[in-house]
């Protein structure tokens, strides 16, 4: 019965109580339905205000246009960065399990914050019609700016563990298993969009027509009911035991191997060390019946070790081909071959920048120009900042399709399991994002064309032009972001070791956070430059007429089509790991 019970456990994983999770009670397609659910709601909180933000700092606090771009970039930039600290934490010390609990209640006070000030005249800067007006200072912008970075803090934990969380309910050793995962990513994405959905229609609606504290309030609401059914489907989960800090092995790694290259070499040390770790150890020991285990004690999980090292990143097998120096610098082979992995993974982390500061464009500039435009559809006035909803739309019908009549299409086709690549999806997206920047610059130059014929280059009147314009390079955009993000996921939680699976797929939205801190970099790098001599900056000044914006897009657009020829060339020559990667 003993041995029964022992079979059926899922070795590695714990319920929410930390016993032993148990297969056909924990896992599977059902809790995984919560963290889809939870992730529309937790979307809704998030992006109800980072879509129209830069709308209001600058019509509510007062700052200029490029300030209040600037500001949402790092906002969001840093939210999505901290989503490294919750894959780490996930990954090392607690489960994500615990890592979404703690995070979402950080993001709940945050907005608690903010809507007490957008409700309160006297914590909001003075109203003012003049030409001029106080920008937001002093204590009133520091409980501004506290209420967003405790956000941003929240909704970096929540990145880091919730895709990751919903992942590791599915059997990977079997190939349905494998399959269902597949389908989890894309419908994540989908999820995204459903909440996405939500925000930049009925809640910026609620934010333009009846106030912010309104919008800040559905949001703090949105947050809290995301909690409470994260926390009724707890029964279901199946919580991965953390292994240890994946960042102490990386650095042991590449320090031994550092060390033991700069050392002279010995013939009495170019052994191979088939030094056990501590924790393979002990397994070897309870199976040996040394130790007896504990009947109720759950493990992390343990990947098969592998024998033999590879010849890729040749320079990094001397860590554990020689005796180390010090015992603190021993390393296995697997250790090593974990780390060569994570190594290989960068170069496509790097190749993403660029697209992610595309995306940048969505919540910044492409607002502003969409609010000088006409917004109307027939007698319906549409915000500005409800722009997304024609790429949320797009990924929304394009998702399921994609899911359930192109992957089987392709798996027929190709005869692999996963039909269509992770790289091979992420480089059209990266395609999809050039074309994206190109429509944007071809956009502009009509938009100020009307402005010039109209006269009113340096006036606040709307412009004779529909902002349906704008719903182009959304709509590109918003087809490169379903492929790349979603691709991204996949490929970094199915391709990273075990023990890292948090903290790699952190990497996805830790390109998003790159992506937005390399746009307000290139912004000021290009004011600095066009700035020079006298001479007005592309993108500074009260008037986005005034901007050449469609300069800056054509600089994307060729940015983009150099960082995918990089692109190319790393993913041509990266050989999979994973079952059911391979082509």
């Amino acid at each position: 019965m003993e041995v029964e019970e022992e079979v059926s456990r899922w070795e590695g994983y714990a319920d929410w109580r930390n016993k032993a999770a148990v297969k056909g009670r924990h896992g599977g397609m059902l809790a995984a339905s919560f963290t889809l659910v939870v992730e529309i709601l937790e979307n809704l909180a998030y992006l109800a205000n980072a879509s129209n933000l830069v709308l209001y700092l600058r019509e509510y606090m007062h700052l200029s246009p490029s300030k209040s771009a600037n500001d949402v970039t790092n906002f969001m930039g840093t939210a999505f960065l901290l989503a490294l600290l919750g894959g780490f934490l996930s990954d090392a010390f607690f489960s994500t399990y615990v890592i979404f609990l703690i995070s979402a209640s950080i993001e709940f006070l945050g907005l608690i914050i903010l809507t007490i000030q957008a409700r309160t005249p006297s914590l909001m800067p003075p109203t003012c019609d003049g030409p001029t007006c106080d920008a937001v200072s002093g204590s009133k912008a520091a409980m501004l700016f506290v209420g967003l970075y405790l956000v941003a803090l929240g909704v970096g934990g929540i990145k880091g563990s919730l895709p990751s969380h919903g992942a590791e309910q599915f059997d990977e050793s079997t190939p349905k298993g494998r399959k269902q995962r597949s389908t989890f990513f894309n419908y994540f994405v989908f999820c995204l969009a459903c909440g996405a959905l939500v925000a930049v229609t009925f809640v910026v609606w609620l934010e333009d027509n009846k106030g912010w504290e309104w919008g800040f309030g559905v949001s703090t609401i949105a947050i809290f009911v995301s909690i409470l059914i994260f926390l009724s489907g707890s029964r279901f989960y199946r919580n991965k035991i953390p292994c240890g800090s994946p960042l102490t092995t990386i650095l042991k790694v590449l320090l031994a191997a550092s060390v033991k290259s700069c050392s002279s070499g010995n013939p009495s040390n170019a052994v191979v060390n088939l030094a056990i770790s501590p924790s393979n150890h002990l397994k070897e020991v309870a199976e040996s019946g040394e130790l007896e285990k504990p009947h109720h004690q759950v493990e992390p999980v343990l990947p098969p070790p592998q024998t033999q090292l590879t010849n890729s990143l040749r320079f990094l097998n001397r860590a554990a081909e020689e005796k180390p120096d010090h015992k603190l610098l021993e390393c296995t082979i697997q250790q090593v071959e974990d780390v060569k992995v994570v190594l290989k993974m960068l170069p496509i982390f790097a190749c993403t920048i660029m697209l992610n500061c595309c995306l940048a464009q969505l919540s910044t500039f492409s607002v502003q120009q969409a609010a000088s435009m006409n917004t109307k559809i027939g007698s319906l006035k549409i915000p500005p900042a409800s722009l997304p909803v024609f790429p949320v739309v797009f990924i929304m019908i394009l998702a399921p399709i994609y899911d359930h009549l192109i992957i089987p299409f392709a798996r027929k086709t190709t005869k692999t399991e996963t039909g269509v690549t992770h790289l091979q999806r992420i480089g059209v997206g990266l395609v999809l994002s050039i074309l994206a920047m190109a429509v944007a610059a071809l956009v502009e130059i009509k938009r100020k064309g009307v402005a010039k014929d109209a006269g009113l280059l340096d006036s606040k009147e709307t412009l004779p032009i529909t902002f349906l314009w704008i719903a182009l390079q959304y709509l590109f955009l918003g087809s490169a972001d379903l492929f790349t993000l979603a691709g991204l996921l996949e490929y970094f939680f199915t391709e990273a070791p075990a023990s890292m699976r948090s903290l790699a797929t952190s990497l996805s939205w830790a390109s998003l956070a790159m992506g937005y801190y390399l746009s307000s970099v290139i912004v000021s790098i290009v004011n600095s430059i066009t700035g020079s001599s006298g001479n007005t900056p592309w993108l500074r000044g009260e008037r986005i007429n005034r901007y050449k914006l469609d300069y800056f897009y054509w600089l994307m657009c060729v940015l983009s089509a150099a960082n995918f020829l990089h692109y190319l060339f790393w993913a041509m020559r990266y050989k999979y790991r994973s079952t059911g990667s391979r082509s």
